[in-house]
């Protein structure tokens, strides 16, 4: 069954909101038993487009479904729903009503192009969690922002009630296909799915002002072709929280054949790769970025990342900061262009945003293999960081080829422990060393590690407090 939405009353005019229509010609395809929701050529005004099991949402070619502006289109997306669970996270993971486009408990669903979302009307901030202990909340880049400017990125909750928080909102779904679209201007998160199995991302274009597709607690993920520029916040990120009342694990994860980047908002969509803007609203440079963590109560199991391109971007990173373990990645055949921070950065810390009794978790099992970079535009190395009660296990690097920027002109000092400080590789200031600085990691194998940079008064690679002399990284073995 194939339902054309203008049947419904839908205008496409860009001015008339056609919310009403595209939810009644949902409901008519799931009281049908499924089918697909056509949105031909046109320009679509809605507020909260709500998703049902056994339904297709299809934009076709010259379709913009655009989220309104409750400020200017006389209406409102749906409010947050209830959820007791909200205190070890932020707003905007916290809730997915208040989406332009949501759904909770489906099965079978898909949201396919070749159209395009445009959350012009959605806002890109949120209150941050209620979490009483504030340590490592926000990154030690923020120290310095005013308390204007912190209340603009961080606002109160109730101005958060009709706004439109992010793209698409995803909870305990099954069985779910997002393909072939464009998003742009996705607000808080352009995509997030929190509690589904069975997901599969692929060849999307995503071109957004902060987050762009947020993994949360998810199972059987792949991530397959997607192009995804995010100056001002991480691009494909798996996380771990607590937002559905249990620390629930994000396993068997494949992402493969992505492009990611920290280009200027909206000149990847247009072709121009802007490179105004320099920094992020954490204060630190552009991000772009891959990431496990930060939200990590719950574990990340069997993760895989290759033949992926990250340009102008932080890198790749793998954080876990709350209680929750990193064990069996496989990184391979990634290409970094523009590095605007550490290539690679493990971290396991002790924030311990969690219930009572959480513990340090652990980072283990991680093979690194064909990395290269090139065009380094900061100061940091690659960096592995555990705690000295609670090591990183079993990492190997195998041919890496990095060059990096270097240039210091005395020594590094070795950074305090700063264990419940937020991750970001920022965090240690300069380290002292400008290729790899490893500290608290037992079970550690070089195989084939080429570092060049400018003249730099650092070691090039510093493990456990001893400097190692590139000589002896081209096939190294060693608990540091």
């Amino acid at each position: 069954m194939i339902l054309d939405v203008t049947t419904f009353g839908a205008k496409g005019d860009g001015q008339a909101l056609d919310t009403d229509a595209i939810n009644a010609a949902i409901a008519a395809a799931s009281k049908a038993g499924g089918g697909v929701v056509s949105l031909p050529a046109g320009r679509y005004l809605c507020f909260s487009i709500r998703l049902a099991s056994g339904v297709t949402l299809k934009l076709k070619e010259g379709c913009v479904l655009i989220a309104a502006d409750p400020a200017r289109h006389g209406g409102a997306y749906d409010p947050p729903e209830d959820n007791p669970h909200d205190l070890y996270q932020d707003f905007g993971h916290s809730y997915w009503r208040n989406s332009l486009v949501w759904g909770e408990d489906l099965e079978d669903v898909t949201i396919e192009g070749p159209g395009r979302i445009d959350g012009e009307g959605l806002t890109r901030e949120g209150p941050g969690s209620r979490w009483r202990r504030q340590a490592g909340e926000f990154p030690l880049s923020m120290v310095g922002l005013s308390a204007e400017a912190m209340a603009e990125l961080v606002p109160e909750r109730a101005a958060m009630i009709g706004q439109g928080n992010k793209a698409i909102g995803l909870k305990r779904c099954r069985n779910v296909r997002l393909s072939g679209f464009t998003l742009v201007r996705g607000g808080h998160f352009a995509v997030l799915a929190t509690g589904c199995e069975n997901l599969t991302i692929e060849n999307l274009l995503v071109d957004t002002n902060r987050d762009g597709l947020d993994i949360d607690g998810c199972t059987r993920v792949r991530i397959a072709g997607c192009r995804v520029n995010t100056p001002n916040d991480d691009a494909i990120v798996l996380k771990a929280s607590m937002a559905l009342g249990q620390a629930l694990p994000t396993q068997d994860v494949e992402i493969t054949g992505c492009h990611v980047s920290g280009f200027d908002p909206g000149t990847v969509l247009d072709g121009t790769l802007g490179r105004e803007q320099q920094i992020s609203p954490d204060q630190d440079r552009v991000t772009g970025r891959i990431k496990i963590g930060t939200e990590s109560n719950g574990d990340f199991r069997r993760i895989r990342i290759r033949d992926c391109v990250l340009e102008r971007s932080r890198g790749l990173a793998l954080e876990t900061v709350d209680g929750g373990t990193i064990e069996d990645v496989e990184i391979e055949n990634v290409r970094l262009v523009e590095m605007t921070s550490s290539p690679l950065f493990l971290r396991l810390g002790a924030r311990l945003r969690g219930p009572e009794g959480t513990r340090p978790g652990a980072l283990r099992r991680v093979s690194v293999r064909n990395l290269h970079g090139e065009g380094a535009f900061a100061d940091l190395p690659v960096i592995l960081a555990g705690l000295a009660e609670h090591p990183i296990e079993d990492v190997r690097l195998e041919t890496l080829t990095l060059s990096f920027l270097g240039g210091a002109g005395e020594a590094g000092v070795e950074p305090a422990q700063l264990e419940d400080a937020y991750p970001e590789p920022r965090m240690f200031g300069d380290p002292p060393a400008w290729g790899l600085w490893a500290r608290h990691v037992r079970g550690l194998t070089i195989d084939g590690l080429t570092l060049s940079a400018n003249p730099d008064a650092r070691a090039a690679a510093r493990i456990d407090g001893e400097a190692v002399a590139l000589d002896d990284l081209g096939a190294w073995t060693g608990a540091a």
